[in-house]
């Protein structure tokens, strides 16, 4: 079995200041094969608070890959956020923006879908796509990460990332089994299975794990333990009235009929 953590939508210099303390024991006590961190790790891409998230990823024990979201490019700089909009994440976050990794027989594969020149909308570049289909691992479970979800439930105002749509039908064909998102700061899993329009893709969209918006109404993380064919999900939230974790949200998938199915 392989246990993957998904953090996303961190917002550090907009963060929950009192919040970091018990994610990073809960997540300890969790012990994640991998932690992915979904971008928006900070919320002005400022030098001050990248090194803020730095210090914070470098407690976490676990190995950990990251993927730029659109608020970790440069907002107050024109001239860096067009000339050299990944430079800062670069340095404090690594140099790879689209990242490998594996956990056990589990394969994660990132993207960047992060567009310097739209302030929101994300897209999916020249030759993503078929960069991540010649990384499916043919034997085990493979999972695509990245900032922006590559479908939207009709609540959604926001435009889904150029190119969206293609993705999706070409990676559910190349055999992805899971989309890590986030961006949205909201919670979605069952109401996408529902659509029926991809199901053998376990689209996995998770909220702020510390972001301070009020509006938000919660911050969270989901813990993803695959084996084989079986997935089971621990979502972990933390009301924003509350200084702590509560007890997981736990809910258990398979694809063993060659869709996914929630049992």
């Amino acid at each position: 079995m392989a246990r993957v953590l998904h953090l996303t939508d961190l917002h550090f210099g907009f963060h929950r200041e009192a919040l970091i303390a018990p994610l990073l024991e809960r997540i300890a006590a969790l012990r994640p094969d991998l932690v992915v961190v979904g971008g928006d790790i900070t919320h002005r891409a400022l030098p001050v608070q990248m090194r803020k998230a730095r210090a914070f990823l470098d407690r976490i024990e676990a190995p950990v890959i990251c993927m730029p979201g659109n608020h970790d490019v440069p907002l107050w700089n024109p001239l860096a956020r067009f000339f050299w909009p990944f430079a800062g994440f670069r340095r404090h976050f690594g140099p790879v923006l689209t990242p490998v990794a594996r956990a056990g027989e589990v394969r994660v594969m990132a993207l960047n879908s992060t567009d310097p020149y739209a302030w929101q909308r994300g897209k999916i570049r020249d030759g993503e796509i078929g960069r991540l289909i010649g990384n499916v691992d043919p034997l085990g479970t493979n999972i695509v990460a990245l900032h922006h979800p590559l479908q939207h439930l009709p609540r959604v105002t926001k435009v889904p990332a150029r190119r969206a749509s293609e993705a999706l039908y070409r990676l559910e064909a190349s055999g992805v089994h899971v989309i890590l998102s986030g961006h949205l700061h909201r919670w979605a899993v069952d109401a996408l299975l529902a659509t029926g329009r991809h199901p053998r893709l376990l689209q996995i969209q998770t909220g702020t794990a510390l972001c301070a918006r009020v509006s938000d109404m919660r911050n969270e993380f989901v813990v993803i333990d695959v084996d084989g064919p079986a997935l089971t999900l621990e979502r972990h939230v933390a009301p924003m009235e509350s200084r702590d974790f509560d007890a997981p949200e736990i809910a258990r998938y398979s694809r063993a009929s060659g869709v996914w199915r929630r049992v």
